[in-house]
């Protein structure tokens, strides 16, 4: 995930600005302010998140999985 970062400021009346952090919207890349006041993060909307949900409950996003042929393992087995 891209993030920027903007570092801590000092104002002419001696104030500190906090660091605001961006991040992309993992949906549709929309760049999203990364404190409280962003109620969907890391997602810029309740539709992202949905889509995004959506997306895991019909299993679209997968892990690969390399199937191993079980009847090979016997070499590893035996002792040299």
């Amino acid at each position: 995930m891209d993030a920027d970062v903007q570092a801590d400021d000092e104002t002419d009346d001696g104030r500190t600005v906090t660091a605001t952090r961006a991040v992309k919207c993992p949906q549709c890349g929309a760049t999203v302010a990364w404190s409280p006041a962003s109620r969907w993060r890391p997602f810029c909307s309740e539709r992202c998140k949905t889509l995004d949900l959506g997306a895991w409950a019909s299993e679209a996003y997968r892990i690969p999985v390399v199937e191993r042929d079980d009847g090979d393992d016997t070499e590893l087995d035996k002792p040299e």
